[in-house]
């Protein structure tokens, strides 16, 4: 089937979201969001009150701009701060992964194809280590490439800090299971070495979508959290949640900023965002009707 749409004019598209039941209470204020923010992304929040098993994509919800708008602006801010807290926990596990590795096995070990369970994997992980290596304009590469050639590959302190979030969680899960890897994981107050593995996975996710400015609130994530059974400092009590909603990837995150600073304001900043919007939102994004009960969230 060939796609035969055309554009259409800012008005027009307020035309069509109005012709399909859109409360508009300000024309010009909605021309603007449309102008500035554009009708597609804006499709992103108001996809789920609307029929979109219909061609004409009518409301099925009494709604207005407005409280688009305020949807639209919440996960904005949601979006800020949690793109904020996998910064603080990548730089916290790549300084572990590097470190403890390089404590063992020297200042190249990421080149060590023994300490790798897959070597195609192995194989594939280093090249796109060296492309990365070659785009960086960090002067600490720069200088060793100027000064060293045994080596050709920058020792691991250096490498594997421009490396992507993506291609470190690659690494960390090709890498054998071993005292280096126990040790990372125990740092970060957890025991089991696959749950580490797949939160580096599911943040990576999450931290992409953040990148390139993409809707968080009532998402389904590419990769479901998992859950520990036991931990360092208390954990959700509640485990009965959705694994593939936002709600406990935040209360991962949540966790590891605590164990990485115990004087950590990420969830006091959740739970002052999470107040300024109604249950129903929360309740899609994953957020059990108790939340606020677990002793986890109480600060």
């Amino acid at each position: 089937m060939k796609y035969s749409k055309q554009p259409i004019s800012f008005e027009a598209q307020l035309q069509k979201l109005m012709e399909r039941g859109l409360s508009i209470s300000d024309s010009s204020k909605a021309l603007s969001y449309l102008s500035n923010i554009s009708y597609y992304r804006l499709r992103a929040y108001t996809y789920p009150f609307q029929d979109n098993d219909d061609p004409k994509h009518p409301f099925i919800q009494e709604i207005s701009m407005e409280e688009i708008m305020e949807i639209y602006t919440f996960d904005r801010k949601l979006r800020l701060l949690v793109f904020d807290a996998i910064e603080k926990i990548e730089i916290a596990l790549r300084t572990q992964i590097i470190y403890q590795w390089a404590i063992s096995h020297g200042s190249h070990w990421h080149t060590k194809a023994a300490l790798y369970r897959n070597d195609f994997y192995f194989g594939q992980n280093i090249t796109s280590l060296h492309k990365e290596i070659e785009r960086s304009h960090e002067t600490f590469i720069k200088h060793y490439q100027e000064k060293y050639d045994d080596p050709l590959t920058p020792p691991a302190w250096m490498a594997l800090e421009v490396s992507s979030f993506g291609l470190l969680s690659l690494m960390f899960f090709n890498l054998k299971r071993s005292p280096e890897k126990k040790q990372v994981v125990r740092h970060f107050g957890l025991y089991d070495v696959e749950l580490l593995e797949n939160w580096m996975r599911s943040f990576t996710d999450i931290r992409n979508i953040c990148a390139h400015h993409g809707r968080l609130w009532n998402r389904r994530l590419t990769t479901q959290i998992n859950l520990p059974k036991k931990t360092e400092i208390p954990f959700i009590e509640n485990k009965d949640v959705y694994p593939n909603k936002l709600y406990p990837a935040l209360c991962a995150m949540a966790y590891l900023l605590d164990m990485i600073n115990e004087e950590s304001l990420f969830k006091n900043r959740l739970v002052k965002l999470f107040g300024t919007v109604s249950p129903e939102l929360m309740g899609d994004m994953g957020f059990p009707e108790d939340w606020q009960d677990e002793k986890f969230w109480q600060i």
